[in-house]
Order: C-alpha cells, then sequence, then structure tokens
C-alpha cells in the first residue's frame, strides 16, 4: 500500500491552472459493476485513460445521504460494502486509496454559505469505489467523498456544487454517481441481465433529461418535479438524482457535453452518464 507520506503534502502542488478538470456523472447502476468485466465497467476504465490524470477525485454518492454537509477527512478511507444479498466475492474487495485531509479543509473552506464537518468515521461507499476502481485501478489516487444533505432541495445542490468550481482548476476530478432514473420498486427482476430493456415511461423521461442537459435548460432539471409523472416514477426519491446535480451546478458555459454507457437496465433503471468538458 502506498504510505501516507507521499501525499499529505500534494494539496501544496495544486495551484490553479487554465485548464479545468472534466465533471462527470456516472450512472452506477448495480454494486456487482465493481467487479464484472460488463459494457459499463469498461467504459469507466476508458474513460480513467482518456481524461486527464486528477490529482484527486471528489465523489457525491447517492449512498451518502446525511443531516448537513461532512467531508471525508481521514488518512485511508474504508471500502465500505454497503448492500446485501451479492456474492462474498464482491464483500472481499478493497480499494485502499489515500484520502485527503488537507484537500478536505480546502473543500470545507469553499463552502461559504454552509459548515461542512470533517468527518472521520465514513470511507468510501459502493458509489464511489465500484466506479473508481475501474478508473483508477492501482488506487493511487487520493479519494474524498461529500455528503449529500437529505434536508436541502435540488436548488441547494445545485447552487453549493458552484462554490466547489475552484477545485476543477486544480485537478481534482469531481464525480457525482448516481442514476438519473433509478426506481427500484418497479425493476423487471426477470430482465436484470437483459441490457438495453427500459420500460417506455424510463426511455422517455431519460431521453427528457438527455436533452434538457444538453441544451443548458438546468432551471428545467432543477425543477424536475414539474416535468410530469415519468418524471415522478424516475426520481421516486431523489438520492440518485442529487448527484446529477452537482455535476450540472460545476459545469462552465465552455465545457462540452457528451453522453455515455447510454442505456436502460431492468426496464427502471438507467446507466446514463455525463461528461462535461
Amino acid at each position: 500500500m502506498t504510505t501516507f507520506s507521499a501525499f499529505r503534502n500534494f494539496t501544496d502542488n495544486l495551484q490553479p491552472t487554465d485548464q479545468l478538470m472534466p465533471v462527470l456523472f456516472i450512472g452506477h447502476g448495480s454494486p456487482m459493476n465493481g467487479i464484472e468485466d460488463t459494457e459499463f465497467s469498461r467504459r469507466w476504465a476508458k474513460m480513467g485513460e482518456e481524461i486527464p490524470r486528477p490529482a484527486a477525485v471528489l465523489v457525491v454518492s447517492a449512498h451518502w445521504y446525511t443531516r448537513g454537509t461532512k467531508i471525508t477527512a481521514m488518512d485511508f478511507p474504508r471500502t465500505i460494502h454497503d448492500f446485501g444479498g451479492f456474492p462474498q466475492e464482491l464483500f472481499d474487495v478493497q480499494y485502499p486509496a489515500p484520502g485527503a485531509p488537507e484537500l478536505a479543509r480546502e473543500t470545507a473552506d469553499l463552502l461559504q454559505t454552509v459548515h461542512a464537518e470533517l468527518d472521520h468515521d465514513w470511507g468510501l461507499d459502493h458509489g464511489a469505489w465500484t466506479v473508481i476502481r475501474h478508473m483508477y485501478p492501482k488506487a493511487d489516487i487520493p479519494v474524498l467523498q461529500l455528503s449529500i444533505d437529505f434536508t436541502k432541495g435540488a436548488q441547494y445542490h445545485y447552487d453549493l456544487a458552484r462554490e466547489l468550481f475552484a477545485l476543477r482548476k486544480k485537478g481534482v476530478l469531481i464525480i457525482g454517481s448516481g442514476n438519473m432514473v433509478h426506481n427500484l420498486r418497479l425493476v423487471a427482476w426477470d430482465r436484470l441481465n437483459d441490457v438495453n430493456y427500459g420500460f417506455d415511461w424510463a426511455l422517455s423521461i431519460n431521453n427528457k433529461f438527455k436533452e434538457l442537459i444538453q441544451s443548458g435548460d438546468h432551471k428545467a432539471l432543477i425543477n424536475y418535479s414539474q416535468l410530469g409523472k415519468e418524471a415522478m416514477l424516475a426520481i421516486p426519491t431523489p438520492d440518485h438524482y442529487f448527484p446529477l446535480m452537482y455535476a450540472l451546478g460545476l459545469k462552465s458555459e465552455k465545457d462540452a457535453v457528451s453522453f455515455f454507457n447510454d442505456k436502460a437496465v431492468a426496464g427502471s433503471l438507467t446507466m446514463t452518464s455525463v461528461k462535461f468538458g
């Protein structure tokens, strides 16, 4: 394992540049994507090769839902297996990436509208490590997580993300990890392995989300409850949707927009992911 001493002062070298790191929203789907060789995990690996190597990774995961805002600030975040009913092989996975306490403090200082608590208990949940272990399999890049305050709405999270924009200038890759369409109550369990199978309503609203993202209509995406019944089916709870708000809030006017892993699975889930920049 890489020692923490190799990273403890790395923030001293995070000087602003004119180049912005891309921002990603990633549909992470089943935890099994963390260990299986799927078209989704292969694309994550390819993305890790395509974009500039980040100085650190900051993940906003659907699976760290808290009262208030927290940032992981430990030397080495633990690998959290926050799921059940999967093979032991998945529970055995460890992703020993270092943390970045100094960067956590810097990130907290950037958030002027909220007091962000430095957290030493959480770690990396499956919304983070199942994706990042494919992108950076050597676990040699510091990884932090920013929690989602469940007491706040979409506009709040969008605005909060804008306060983190300076991190893009310092080589920090920010990833929102969730799913645009995520309704586990309506999953077609008999079609779990049928990639690119989506109910009509799921495909329709997913296409609407993409159109709004492409056109830059963030207001409509923030006010998703006004997009009709299909949106409510896609977002029965906002935990997997709010990470998209962070990616949108971090977008610059000059960022190109591209989609990847743009498929539905099990009827009521979509893996559609977005790269800004």
